[in-house]
């Protein structure tokens, strides 16, 4: 029976995860347009895609992204979480206030109104005249650009902030106590307590949002469509323009290992370092 109640999940998984992610594999050496026969070409595509310049610019891309998401994203997290771990009045409603975000940044209507806000007409630039400013031309220059698509992302932390509020919740009280008592200040007991026993979930955090932000379309597909100059024109937007538009599928499953390579590499390095700064309650490292 155990099997039966199983089946509708399993049929799932063979279906939606584990057929396309060995068929994506398999395409990848092929040429197909998903309508003729896969022709097999070997090494061709992943060839080709390190010397396609569009490739090389939204793996580049995508990294900026990244590295300007994850550090930010996790940053406001902990200290939304650290806030209303305090008990006060209606905390509740401020946690759910601060989590709803998470639930609706990925939202296609929240890209574009992201979009609008941020127009040459929309709210930011309604706000920086009213200070004296002059309008902010934000989708018209890269660096202004990426920032539109990242903040969007940095909004979404309340997934993170609701893990890092539990492991500061498990937190004994009397470290602090005994902080207090030795004349510890907030800043150093945060840093000496706090964070070194919360280190579990700020890496498990780190690897779920890395992996989120490497496979990010939503955001920049439906705000700056990969402008300015391609300049957040993101790997997964390269692999849906060549699977959908071009009709490419073996080149684009390809660009898709090569993502799954680059997520691979990267969060095994964060694993294997792990063990120097990751420590759980048995005083020992990963």
């Amino acid at each position: 029976m155990a099997y039966v109640y199983l089946m509708p999940w399993l049929i799932g998984l063979l279906i939606f995860t584990i057929y396309p992610f060995a068929s994506s594999f398999i395409y990848s050496f092929t040429n197909y347009n998903m309508i003729d026969t896969p022709e097999n070409v070997g090494f061709k595509n992943y060839i080709n895609l390190f010397n396609d310049r569009d490739f090389i610019r939204s793996i580049t891309a995508t990294l900026k992204y990244t590295v300007f998401t994850v550090p930010l994203q996790l940053i406001f997290a902990l200290f939304v979480a650290f806030i209303l771990n305090f008990k006060l009045k209606g905390i509740n409603f401020y946690r759910t206030a601060y989590y709803i975000p998470s639930l609706l940044g990925g939202n296609i209507a929240i890209a574009l109104l992201w979009r609008f806000i941020f127009s040459e007409d929309g709210l930011v630039n309604q706000i920086i005249r009213g200070l004296g400013g002059e309008n902010v031309r934000w989708f018209s220059t890269s660096n202004t650009a990426m920032f539109v698509v990242v903040l969007l992302k940095v909004w979404q932390f309340g997934s993170a902030m609701i893990t890092f509020l539990a492991a500061l919740q498990e937190i004994p009280a009397e470290l602090y106590e005994a902080a207090d008592v030795d004349g510890s200040s907030k800043f150093r007991t945060f840093c000496s307590i706090t964070v070194p026993l919360i280190t579990p979930t700020i890496f498990f955090n780190l690897i779920m949002q890395l992996v989120n932000a490497f496979q990010e379309f939503n955001g920049p597909f439906l705000i700056t469509s990969g402008g300015p100059m391609k300049s957040t024109y993101l790997t997964s937007m390269f692999i849906y323009d060549y699977s959908f538009k071009f009709f490419d599928m073996g080149y684009a499953s390809a660009a898709s290992w090569v993502l799954f390579l680059l997520i691979l590499v990267v969060t095994g390095v964060l694993f294997k370092t792990s063990s120097k700064w990751v420590f759980y309650s048995d005083g020992k490292g990963k």
